[in-house]
């Protein structure tokens, strides 16, 4: 019987700012809409409606928010605002008050309906529009894999639990069908991700759901355990330095998890993290280093650190950089302090001046750029696995273990033509730079 399509479907453009939580949001929206049978587009005047997913952790992220929206309008003149900006609608319309809807972030029942009423969906029941991993915004190869919202603590900083609320864990087996499901579609790595990823499943009191006809408890080495056995990459994001943190490196050394840690730990100086309300023993924290690098040489260790945050001395600073020579990170992000709006940290005294941050925030970019060449150049001579990412006429770039998508360094193979994204591949290590290397494929 033949039919005839009498509609065409409305179409859906995106965009997504923020970090890979956002993100998860974004292909979660993407996919609920593309069930409903809605297209995609990849551009503004393609698209009945817009979608902005809006960052609003830091002034420059909310300006740049409200630029995104501004630019989208002008571009296309439908436009639905969600995300973590969205809590703070009076800004958004106050800046633009032709926008259709605002909400907030992780609100996708309201996204959605914002969409119906922008552009009435046209479901065709005989398609099949969405396969079993859902829609995403990474390559094929590689998926974040979200198990948790919201976070617990209160840094003085950070306004993350008054945008997205306290913890709330996703149950383990829940959280692995997905990853199995993402498996079978052919990712090869999952990048674990959540405000908090250490505190997984403290709110669920640890409690059991079944997974392939057995319990796994959603405890962050349980499901860690669980998802080593899918046999891809797994690398663990945001943990947060609990004591039983330190039960994930077995794991790593064993080759059931990926050798790698990304830590927040913000700061080194007791001083500034008690004004931060951040764990404060950084001593320990060396020693929990060497402890893990001893039970797991190849571990890499990603961090984040703020400076010029309010009170910070000289002293403090010269205390931190001290701390970053002797910890020897892998990676190490490094933002100045801006204020947020409602944060605690606001109202402290001691601010620091923008030109004394600027500097500070050179010193310490170049010290962790010391340790991580000197860790790198230690990877000469030696056969590493490299995920590849992009090829082209010139050659391969992939990354190690050691790195994460668009955060980390990269791993080129130069002339190597014959392999494609997804490939993991044997290469030995020939020239190492900063964060990234240079390898030779190994051949049979």
């Amino acid at each position: 019987m033949n039919r005839k399509i009498s509609k065409v479907a409305p179409r859906v453009g995106i965009v997504s700012l923020g970090c890979a939580k956002a993100l998860v949001d974004s292909e979660r929206i993407l996919t609920r809409l593309r069930a409903e049978g809605y297209d995609i587009s990849s551009t503004y005047d393609g698209a009945d409606v817009v979608i902005v997913n809006t960052c609003g952790f830091l002034d420059s992220a909310r300006a740049e928010s409200l630029e995104a929206i501004g630019e989208a309008l002008a571009e296309n003149g439908r436009v639905v605002v969600t995300g973590c900006m969205g809590v703070d609608e009076a800004a958004i319309r106050s800046a633009h008050p032709s926008v259709l809807a605002v909400t907030g972030p992780h609100q996708y029942e309201a996204v959605v309906e914002a969409v119906h009423r922008a552009a009435p969906p046209s479901h065709d029941p005989f398609l099949d529009l969405v396969p079993p991993e859902g829609l995403r915004l990474t390559p094929r190869h590689y998926a974040y894999l979200k198990i948790s919202e919201g976070c617990n603590h209160r840094c003085a900083f950070c306004v993350i639990p008054s945008i997205r609320g306290d913890l709330v864990s996703r149950p383990a087996g829940d959280v692995l069908a997905e990853a199995e499901r993402l498996a079978m579609a052919g990712v090869k790595e999952v990048l674990v991700i959540s405000q908090d990823t250490g505190a997984y499943g403290l709110d669920l009191g640890h409690a059991e759901s079944p997974w392939r006809g057995r319990p796994v408890k959603s405890r962050l080495t349980d499901l860690a355990s669980a998802l080593g056995d899918l046999g891809i990459w797994v690398r663990m994001h945001y943990v947060y330095p609990y004591p039983h943190v330190d039960e994930l490196i077995p794991l790593m050394a064993e080759g059931k998890i990926l050798p790698y840690l990304d830590i927040p730990f913000q700061h080194a100086s007791p001083t500034v993290l008690k004004a931060m309300r951040r764990p404060a023993n950084q001593e320990k924290a060396l020693e929990r280093i060497r402890s893990w690098r001893e039970t797991c040489p190849d571990l890499a260790i990603r961090s984040t650190f703020i400076v010029g945050f309010p009170g910070e001395t000289e002293e403090d600073f010269e205390f931190l950089l001290d701390w970053l020579d002797a910890a020897e990170l892998d990676r190490v992000g490094c933002f100045k302090y801006e204020n947020v709006a409602g944060a605690a940290a606001n109202a402290l005294p001691g601010h620091i001046d923008e030109d004394e941050k600027e500097e500070r925030h050179a010193r310490l970019v170049e010290v962790a750029r010391q340790a991580a060449d000197r860790r790198m150049r230690a990877k000469v001579g030696r056969a590493i696995d490299v995920i590849v990412d992009e090829v082209d006429e010139e050659g391969a770039i992939g990354r190690s273990k050691a790195d994460s998508p668009e955060v980390d360094g990269c791993v080129f193979l130069q002339g190597e033509t014959g392999v494609q994204p997804g490939d993991v591949v044997k290469a030995e290590v020939y020239a190492a730079e900063d964060y990234d290397l240079w390898a030779e494929v190994v051949r049979d």
